[in-house]
């Protein structure tokens, strides 16, 4: 937990953007996966956790900005709980870890907000993710269930996303723990692929590494060598020799700020001549993008610098053909990069994803693409200082979309078809960093993980 007053200066500064009315921040509850006293793992809603810090659930915040004061409902454990969980502090004692001194039982909640609406105050909440969150909403509130979202405050949503958006050097020392954990987890899996043994053997040795830590997956592994499946989250191939393994995976700080990374290795422990090719393409592409990043750039010019990197590369291997700013202008290259560059990180993965993926990543300025491939770029507006996020292009033979597009003879005055066949079996690779914006630039966070050819069959041999 961070300092109460970090807790403090958020709420105050959310007070002052908002400007008037009754702020609802619900957190989150256990969630049971086949019955009740099974549940899921916890996770804390975000937004709860960034204004309230408490980890636990059964709580819902209150920020009453007319009158200058915050509420924590929630229930301390009665003596059946403590038979199982053990003695828990008082619900007023943590609250006073993050500076609130109103606490009261879940009881008196409904009867709270429904005077708070008799008196013609506004409440405003953000856009729901949760079924049982939603019903929640609607017994406080009186808004029948499939409208719940309708009624959401845009003005709260944009005020929380451009707060969060910025994250402050405590913020970034959290997703550099989280990257800490990263670094152990690419170590293991480069120096554990073999051929002859099943991806999940891996992947269960590396997930032990993030429970050894303390920590949880900030988002179900990719661990395939079927990269050119976005998000595999499949894990029962054979691995053999001469197949590329992609790992897209992250882990989370104990205050839940999230890494994340991928590699593209080699199983065996080298690259193929032809794999090379492709996976310095891929790197190019991603050391361009990165170089571009400052304040005042586009994200999206980012995305279509690493388009072109793959275009004129492709173009080299025959694969592509023409004029590469036409062929990008196209969309020609997302028959190979059809994601965008990538997207906001914070203490969500897709940070904030849930408030609205349009007004995270967009604005008046910069309006999403309708195009195949450019229109899946989550972050497309103007880097600013404080921004975290992530850079991570890709090249993928998908063998569906390539025969589609051929059978469409989409864009073949840029595709080379009969190139692209020889690949079809390819796989897929891609390689991330997480990068933060600084006040003259930028900067890649975490200890370096083999990227390189080189480094890459380095740390493979170990």
């Amino acid at each position: 937990m961070f300092s109460k007053e970090t807790y403090r200066n958020r709420r105050d500064e959310l007070k002052k953007r908002v400007e008037s009315g009754i702020i609802l921040l619900p957190g989150n509850n256990d969630s049971s996966m086949n019955y009740k006293d099974n549940s899921y793992h916890f996770r804390q809603d975000s937004s709860f956790l960034y204004y309230f810090g408490l980890d636990e659930p059964g709580l819902t915040g209150i920020i009453d900005i007319d009158n200058n004061e915050e509420i924590i409902f929630g229930d301390d454990v009665a003596i059946e709980d403590i038979i199982w969980m053990g003695p828990l502090p008082k619900l007023v004692d943590k609250a006073k870890k993050v500076d609130v001194t109103v606490t009261k039982p879940v009881s008196e909640l409904k009867n709270s907000i429904r005077d708070f609406i008799k008196e013609g105050r506004q409440l405003l909440y953000l856009p729901q993710y949760r079924a049982e969150t939603i019903i929640k909403i609607e017994e406080l509130a009186g808004i029948n269930n499939p409208n719940i979202n309708d009624f959401s405050s845009d003005k709260l949503t944009k005020a929380v996303i451009a707060q969060r958006s910025i994250k402050t050097d405590e913020e970034v020392e959290e997703i550099e723990k989280a990257l800490d954990i990263s670094y152990q987890m690419y170590a293991a899996a480069m120096s554990l692929i073999e051929p002859g043994i099943y991806e999940h053997q891996i992947c269960g040795k590396v997930h032990g590494i993030v429970l050894a830590n303390n920590s949880h997956l900030s988002f179900p592994f990719i661990f395939s060598v079927h990269g050119e499946t976005l998000h595999n989250h499949s894990h029962n191939n054979l691995m053999e020799e001469g197949n590329l393994l992609l790992m897209d995976s992250g882990a989370e700080s104990s205050l839940h700020y999230a890494s994340d990374i991928t590699r593209t290795m080699p199983v065996g422990g080298k690259f193929t001549g032809k794999q090379k090719d492709i996976y310095n393409i891929v790197l190019k592409a991603q050391l361009d993008a990165i170089e571009m990043m400052q304040p005042g750039v586009l994200n999206k010019n980012c995305h279509l610098r690493a388009a072109k990197t793959i275009a004129e590369n492709l173009k080299q291997l025959g694969l592509m053909k023409g004029n590469p700013d036409d062929a990008v202008e196209a969309g020609a290259h997302a028959l190979f990069l059809p994601h965008g560059l990538g997207h906001m990180m914070g203490l969500d993965v897709h940070d904030m994803e849930n408030l609205n993926e349009n007004l995270v990543g967009y604005d008046e300025t910069v309006q999403r693409s309708k195009q195949f491939g450019l229109n899946a770029l989550r972050l497309g507006k103007e880097l600013k200082p404080g921004f975290v996020l992530t850079a991570e292009p890709g090249i993928y033979f998908i063998p569906e979309l390539i025969d589609r597009w051929k059978a469409e003879k989409k864009l073949e005055e840029f595709i080379n078809y009969d190139e692209v066949e020889k690949f079809r079996t390819f796989g897929g690779i891609r390689i991330e960093d997480d990068i933060l914006i600084t006040g003259s630039g930028h900067k890649v966070l975490g200890k370096p993980i083999a990227k390189t050819v080189e480094d890459v069959e380095a740390w493979c041999a170990k």
